[in-house]
């Protein structure tokens, strides 16, 4: 054994950082993906041409050999003809088999039995596979006509490969979350987790803020998805990297640490999580505060233009404020988690956040645009309270040993509602939301609002009762995070 592996590699700075940014990479590529087709909706559900003007203004046709104008063209792309609801099935199909056939759960048993340098390596294949179908559906090269259960192929395909890269995506994330705990445990855990967030809200925000100007760019809606899928490869080699770090940092444990029988992760320990009252709490937390901000980003690009009167071209740059903002703030408020404590407030005090800004959203109220981006940059402030807080107070409450398997309890019950809510919000909008006169579509976005306010409200129920769990079971939830 060489002399500096006689300590442990994750006291050493310079490496517990490194292997921060080398996954955080790999997460951002994948949070891309994600969302990389939510500024495309309205494409997506227009049935003919979108011709965009140099101005910022549109029009839509069904027919594209009639469109004549005097004003300067941008661009025309092809509006793919989807419906709301197919929308909704699309983009909630992210969690349908880490919900419906297990496989997160799946995934962090695999975890803890294999270790992260296996499991992550595998979700990033799968990443990688899912984009790839997804790319394929929506592009030229997309072959197969006709309909399946009311729905053509291509949403069918597009949906599949959207939930293949959801295995992957998801499973990933209860690596890297592991990953770093592993390297963070003593150290600036909160802080790490804050940054590894704020990473993968950058992938959002590119993804918000330019998916439009780039398919514009390229003449085709599909464009932005190559090119996710070419970041989920770069994502996959780099973890590669990752790799070779992770098993040094083994080495230097094994030299300082002996291993027991007992801190060997067994299948019976999964009793020990589901027994755990603060786990659920902090479970249902996640399910509610998520179901209202992911969901919404996705419709919001819609909702800036049809209720803030924002041109399509611009739509996406407000909804993009939210994870940039977050990029900021999450590192902010986890560094005060590490070292003042508060875990618990702050998750109450982002709850009652999300209530607010989704009560504004929902009322007939200044409908501007400066007013719509000063609600997402609330939410976003929200967004950085929330999980800054959630994710680094797991380990205080389920050993490491176990975390492998908690965190994929936790994402899958996430997944409910990362799946669900888009496909009742499609539906909502289909049902109560849109109409037509005089061959105009216009939209009510009260309804499907409403439904994200409720979830907020449920929220700060939640966290109040998680704060009263951690003063009767001593959690720590209230308590820094680094040792002094």
């Amino acid at each position: 054994m060489t002399e500096h592996l006689k300590l442990k590699l994750n006291d050493s700075k310079l490496f517990r950082w490194s292997a921060l940014v080398i996954v955080s990479f790999t997460m951002m590529c994948g949070y891309f993906v994600t969302d990389v087709m939510a500024p495309l909706e309205d494409l997506l559900t227009t049935k003919g041409q979108v011709v965009y003007y140099a101005d910022g203004s549109f029009d839509k046709v069904e027919n594209a050999q009639a469109v004549t104008t005097v004003k300067p063209v941008d661009c025309k792309l092809d509006g793919l003809g989807w419906s709301s609801t197919e929308y909704g099935f699309f983009t909630g199909a992210y969690g349908y088999f880490n919900v419906f056939l297990l496989m997160l759960l799946f995934g962090g048993i695999i975890l803890d039995k294999m270790g992260v340098r296996f499991t992550g390596t595998l979700s990033s294949i799968l990443m990688f596979g899912g984009a790839l179908i997804k790319y394929w559906a929506i592009s030229p090269y997309f072959f197969l006509q006709g309909t399946l259960f009311g729905m053509t192929y291509q949403v069918l395909f597009a949906a599949l490969g959207f939930a293949i890269f959801g295995v992957g995506a998801e499973i990933t994330g209860i690596t890297v979350s592991k990953v770093i705990v592993k390297w963070f445990t003593g150290h600036e855990l909160a802080l790490a987790m804050g940054l590894q967030v704020a990473m993968a809200r950058i992938g959002t925000g590119i993804a918000l803020g330019f998916s439009l100007p780039l398919a514009k760019t390229m003449g085709h809606l599909s464009m932005p998805v190559l090119l996710g899928v070419v970041f989920l490869c770069v994502g996959f080699l780099v973890y590669l990297v990752y790799c070779v770090m992770d098993k040094k940092l083994d080495a230097s444990q094994a030299a300082s640490v002996t291993e027991n029988d007992e801190d060997k992760f067994k299948i019976s320990d999964i009793k020990f999580i589901i027994t755990n009252k603060g786990f659920w709490l902090i479970t249902f937390l996640c399910l509610l505060f998520y179901s209202g901000v992911f969901p919404f980003l996705k419709f919001a690009v819609k909702v800036m233009i049809y209720k803030y009167n924002v041109e399509p071209g611009l739509a996406g740059y407000i909804p993009m404020m939210l994870p940039f903002g977050c990029i900021l703030l999450t590192p902010l408020f986890g560094s005060l988690y590490d070292r003042v404590g508060k875990g618990a407030t702050l998750m109450v005090i982002g709850s009652i956040m999300l209530v607010f800004v989704h009560l504004l959203f929902t009322l007939p109220i200044l409908q501007y645009w400066w007013f719509a981006l000063i609600l997402i940059i609330v939410l976003g402030v929200a967004f950085s309270l929330v999980p800054s807080a959630m994710w680094p107070s797991v380990p205080k409450i389920i050993p490491q040993k176990q975390l492998g398997s908690a965190y994929s309890l936790i994402f899958y019950i996430q997944n409910i509602g990362l799946s669900m809510v888009p496909l009742l919000i499609g539906w909502v909008i289909d049902t109560f939301a849109k109409s037509t006169k005089n061959g105009v579509v216009s939209y009510d976005y009260t309804i499907p609002l409403s439904i994200f306010m409720i979830f907020g409200i449920l929220s700060v129920g939640v966290a109040l009762l998680l704060k009263r769990e951690d003063r009767i079971k001593q959690y720590g939830l209230e308590e820094a995070n680094m040792k002094k």
